[in-house]
Formats: structure tokens, sequence, C-alpha cells
């Protein structure tokens, strides 16, 4: 019998209860809540459709325009993403969710720019983080966007760790893991990595119950190679949110930075394959197929690992890890 993922199982939940409550209403369901599904699916395009018609009737509601940015933004549509999210700010000036939203976009749209242009928008990214935080303290992933700007960008454009450094120390007022994250994250960008690890063990020792900030030093301990790391950043994800299939990736990229529980750890990369959504917050697919190469070619199973690098290559085809795994698999 195939066991459901717990993912699946609330998502096929909310759809049963949303066409029923659609049915019992004898029609089709509203075009926000069509898009809101769409959304979580990771299914954009049907996303955006949905939303635009819920847009045509709500004009005047935020969220839509809100959910609207956040769509554009997973489907690199930046200038879309800039367009809605500004159309939210200015239908409610004070919601800070609004204002982090499209500074996010400015930001994303700041890194694929000319330098000139970058400029301008680098400046209005940290406006708008700047204005979320005000707004709101308790915004805590406006205020972690805000110092990882400050930690990062140089001073023409607003930048500096010494405007990092009160918010970082008022985070470790208002939530004691949020702000050995903001710590640990700021040394990453300037590539302390030994202060780094300090803080991000710090973090997940408070318990902080973000995943995204859990997921994050989990891609930050697959970069450094720290198995250890990972399989406590794995325990820390499933017990903030049991149903988030990321802990999966984490944990298998721990072992088979180990070389040992390759049975387990193909097992695991399959079911985070089948159940995570495509989302910028979480490890591509091509990435997991890279690992479940290496969990395949640790079981000599060199055939079926040759295939999955050759998927990571129809997705990156420049890959250099896919690319000398096949050359020593003997498959060019």
């Amino acid at each position: 019998m195939r066991v459901r993922s717990p993912i699946l199982s609330v998502l096929l939940l909310a759809s049963g209860l949303w066409a029923g409550a659609a049915a019992a209403q004898g029609g089709a369901p509203a075009p926000l809540e069509a898009g809101r599904w769409a959304y979580e699916a990771g299914q954009y395009a049907k996303a955006v459709q949905a939303l635009q018609s819920a847009a045509a009737a709500e004009p005047q509601n935020g969220e839509i325009y809100l959910l609207l940015t956040k769509t554009y933004y997973e489907l690199a549509q930046y200038d879309e993403a800039i367009q809605s999210g500004a159309r939210a700010v200015a239908l409610a000036p004070r919601n800070s969710t609004f204002h982090h939203w499209l500074g996010k976009s400015y930001g994303e749209k700041a890194d694929r720019a000319s330098w000139i242009a970058a400029l301008s928008l680098a400046k209005k990214t940290r406006k708008e983080f700047e204005t979320a935080v005000h707004l709101d303290e308790r915004n805590f992933a406006a205020r972690q966007d805000l110092i990882e700007f400050y930690c990062s960008a140089p001073g023409i454009i607003g930048g500096g760790e010494d405007k990092a450094e009160p918010h970082i120390a008022r985070l470790q007022m208002l939530d004691p893991s949020e702000g050995h994250y903001a710590r640990g994250n700021c040394r990453r960008q300037k590539k302390d990595f030994t202060a780094a690890d300090a803080e991000f063990a710090k973090a997940l020792e408070a318990g902080t119950k973000a995943p995204d900030l859990i997921y994050d030093i989990g891609d930050y301990a697959v970069k450094r190679g720290q198995p250890l790391r990972l399989f406590a950043v794995a325990d820390a994800g499933q017990k903030a949110a049991p149903a988030d299939p990321r802990g999966d990736f984490y944990r298998a990229a721990g072992y088979l930075l180990r070389k040992e529980q390759a049975e387990q750890a193909e097992q695991l990369l399959r079911s985070y394959l089948k159940n995570a959504p495509l989302r910028s917050t979480y490890p591509p697919p091509a990435a997991a197929h890279e690992w479940l190469g290496r969990a395949l070619e640790l079981q000599g199973k060199t055939a079926e690992a040759a295939k999955e690098y050759q998927k990571v290559l129809q997705a990156d085809p420049r890959h250099k890890g896919a690319r000398e795994a096949l050359e020593r698999l003997g498959k060019p």
C-alpha cells in the first residue's frame, strides 16, 4: 500500500473541502480561493489567471495583489511582481507585509539589472524593507531581509554592518533564535564562517520555529559539507512544520555526505521530489536529482545514477558536478 505524505494529505483534504463547498454553492470556487490553491500547489500560471479574475472583481482588495506579487515572484517575472506589489501598497500603505514583498521584488530585479539600474532598485529595496519594519517590528521576515541587505550591500546604496547591529540586537530581545540566525547570516555575508557556524548552532538550539530560516541554515550546511548540522536542521524543521518535505532533502544530504544509509537517502529524495512544490525557498528538483544520483551511485546502481545526473544537465547544461559524475561513470 502506498503511504500518502502528510503534505499531500493536507492538500487533498483541502481540495475535497473546497470542492464540496463549491458544489454546495452551486458553482466553481471563487477566483481568490482558486488562485490561493494554485499558488500553494505551485501551479503559478493557473494562479495568475485566477488572481487576475479576482482583481477584476475586487480591485480594492490588497490581499489579491499581494498573492499576485508572490506568484509573479515565483515565476521570476519581477516587473509584474513590482507592479502588483506597488498596487497592494497603494491600497494599504500601512501594511507591513505589502511593503516587505514589494521590497523583495525590487531586490530580485536589482540582482539581474545593469549596475546603474541596480543602484536605484537596491535603494528602493532598502526603503521598502525599512518601512515594513517600521510599521511592524514583529515582522521578523522583513527585519531579517533588512539585516541581510545592510550586511551585504555597499555603503553607496545604504548598506553597512553598523546599521544592521541595532536590528540584530532588537531581534535578540524579541526572539533569541531569530537574533542568532540574523547574526549568523550577517557573518556569512562577511565570509566569517567560524562565527556563522556558532550563531547558526545557537539558532537551532534556541528552537527557531520559522521553517524558511531553519532550511536556509540547511543550505549553508550543504555548501559547507556539515552532515551533523544537516541532521539537526532536519530534526528542527520537522518539529516546526511536520508536513514540510524539506526535512527529507536535508536529512538525505546528511547521510550522503557521510556516505552512509544510501538506500534510506534514496527513499527520502524520491519522497521530496514527489511532494515538494516548486518554490524559491525549496531546493530545486535539479539539486534533488543530483543527490539522488549520488545515492544510487553509492549502491552501485550506475545506470540509474547516470539518468539522474542527466536530469540535472537537462535543467542546467553547465552543471559541473553532474558532468563530472557522468564522466566518472563513463557516460559522457
